[in-house]
């Protein structure tokens, strides 16, 4: 459903930007044409890359021992730089920088509070809500060493979601701050499997453990869990376009091991770089860009610690600190170029990225013309690591998300599983037949049926639409489902739809996505009312039927445009027509025609 405006005359034009110089006069900077030019440091070209790509997966692996215990010995033995592995900042000033023997140092004690503590076992789940904050990272690498599960989430969950997490994940354990432990204590009673409830506060709270101050009770002496590859080691709730969000698990490898394909090769980091990933905490992008990824590389990760999104922030902090490279939402950097860059300088700035949603061309254009700087979209989801990307090296086709990851095989498919000619529009897939990858998801758990819904043939589909161009280049064409992306958030229809119709003016309602010029796209609801709300001031109602949303279910889904209509199309048998809405909402884009 988000959807590249393919335009001749855009793929006429051609980008012609001169070398910028930066001259300071009377304390300000005036930009004059600057190109930045970036050779790649962890190869050669892209196909080099995918021919030398080969990563052997051991029968035991544990990133936590395998890696971080690994740059931890080459820190004290001075091989590695002086850079920290962490660096924490927040709009107040306070920082934070932790070596990687320091990450140790505090990861084995959390390590023993879950374990001796907590008496949680190897298997055991434990639900995480924390901002970005640093002990969310302590938890990440502590659950690893534990060979417990984690379970991320967003601190935007309602009461309800976290219920429904909690019961169908069978979590023991939750770990939250203050401002989330009263929301949790609402539906502990209903979830039995809770034995441990630890809160990072400096205040004492009933019923829940202190987490700082169990943490100075233990042992920093601990002996991590030698798991096996294909382990579970972390599940992400994802939205669908059907019934509740689907656990998709992750094994220790997958993710431990996958995502070199991310940092190696997609960001380009080494042991030099400082890497900022601007993703909430409770996504899988944050599991991508702010622990693994960077972390095989020994790379720093930066952390930002912002109330909210703000470009001024975002543009200080890059011009202010030796960040070297960012990753961030397309529709971050459509408000980044909004603002005025010129008051700033990026000294340090190499290499800029994006993923999670479809990036306009004309974004990349403005950033390029600003900063000297290219954006190297990036494709992939909760179930994969990259699965296709812009490298450095490669000519960058603005509207293209790239090429193959090294590790996929990745193709456009037919309704029965056959490869697509190139130019012909299909399903994406990646070939799983006869050698599955292993940075592919394990499963949906305790959902059989909902795991083999996602193959065909010798493909996993990611469930999107799109084509490969005479170059290989993969173009995004749209959703094959009707789940929504906004501003990099999944959001299932039918979680909308469901908290709509709790209200008493809906009758029914369809929920589809709108373009945006901000967020790509955004959720619009089409409602049919009640009798005794047709009467009703409309502007008054989508106001009511909004804040109802955002009650009732996490408020980054809640519907931004409401439409009152007298019914909705459906088929014959009943089923609502999405895509004549969709049709409606988008016009001549959903012809899905791409100008070579």
């Amino acid at each position: 459903m988000t959807l590249y405006v393919r335009r001749k005359s855009f793929f006429n034009h051609c980008l012609k930007i001169s070398k910028k110089n930066e001259v300071h006069e009377g304390g300000r900077w005036l930009q004059m044409c600057r190109s930045k030019t970036s050779a790649p440091k962890n190869f050669c070209d892209y196909e080099s890359m995918r021919r030398t790509y080969n990563i052997r997966v051991p029968q035991r692996f544990n990133f936590a021992k395998d890696v971080l215990e690994q740059w931890e010995t080459k820190e004290k033995k001075g091989q590695r730089s002086s850079l920290p592995a962490l660096w924490w900042v927040n709009d107040s000033g306070e920082e934070v920088r932790w070596s990687f023997e320091e990450l140790g140092f505090h990861s084995r004690r959390l390590a023993n509070v879950l374990h001796q503590e907590c008496s949680l076992e190897r298997g055991d789940r434990v639900f995480l809500i924390l901002p970005r904050v640093p002990e969310w990272w302590l938890v990440n690498v502590a659950c690893l060493r534990t060979g417990t599960v984690l379970i991320p989430g967003t601190s935007q969950l309602t009461a309800r979601d976290i219920c429904h997490r909690l019961q169908a994940s069978g979590a023991k354990c939750v770990i939250t701050d203050e401002t989330l432990a009263p929301l949790l204590d609402t539906v502990a009673s209903d979830c039995p499997s809770i034995s441990t409830k630890l809160l990072l506060s400096h205040r004492a709270m009933h019923g829940w453990g202190n987490l700082s101050e169990l943490m100075g009770k233990v042992s920093d002496d601990h002996v991590c869990m030698d798991t096996r590859s294909d382990e579970a080691m972390t599940i992400f709730f994802t939205s669908g376009t059907t019934g509740s969000p689907k656990m998709t698990q992750h094994s220790h490898c997958s993710y431990g091991l996958g995502l070199t394909v991310n940092g190696r090769y997609w960001l380009d980091l080494t042991e030099q770089d400082v890497f900022w990933n601007t993703s909430d905490t409770g996504w899988a992008k944050s599991a991508w860009s702010s622990v693994f990824a960077p972390w095989i590389q020994g790379a720093c990760v930066f952390v930002h610690h912002m109330p909210r999104f703000d470009t001024s922030t975002v543009l200080k902090t890059l011009s202010s600190y030796p960040i070297t490279t960012f990753c961030t939402a397309p529709t971050a950097y459509r408000m980044l170029v909004q603002d005025d860059i010129s008051r700033f300088m990026f000294k340090a700035l190499e290499h800029c990225l994006c993923a999670g949603e479809p990036i306009n061309p004309e974004v990349m254009w403005k950033w390029k013309e600003l900063t000297g700087l290219d954006i190297y979209e990036g494709y992939g989801q909760t179930e994969t690591v990259l699965i296709a990307g812009t490298f450095k090296g490669m000519k960058i086709k603005p509207g293209s998300f790239g090429k193959a990851s090294p590790g996929y095989d990745v193709q456009v498919v037919d309704e029965d599983g056959s490869v697509l000619p190139r130019g012909q529009e299909g399903d994406l897939g990646i070939r799983v037949k006869p050698d599955r990858p292993f940075s592919l998801f394990t499963e949906y758990t305790g959902e059989p049926e909902r795991t083999a819904e996602c193959f065909r043939g010798d493909f996993y589909l990611t469930g999107d639409r799109g084509m490969m161009d005479d170059e290989g280049y993969l173009w995004f064409i749209g959703r094959a489902d009707d789940v929504i992306l906004s501003a990099g958030y999944r959001i299932g229809p039918f979680e909308v739809e469901n908290a709509l119709i709790e209200h008493s003016a809906v009758a029914e309602s369809a929920v589809v996505s709108s373009p945006d010029p901000v967020r790509g796209e955004v959720v619009k609801a089409f409602v049919v009312l009640t009798a005794d709300y047709k009467s009703r001031d409309h502007k008054e109602l989508i106001q009511e039927l909004q804040t109802h949303v955002k009650t009732v279910t996490a408020p980054y889904k809640y519907p931004r445009k409401i439409e009152f209509v007298d019914h909705l199309p459906k088929t014959v048998s009943g089923k609502i027509r999405r895509v004549e809405l969709r049709k409606k909402e988008w016009g001549q884009q959903t012809s899905k025609q791409i100008w070579k």
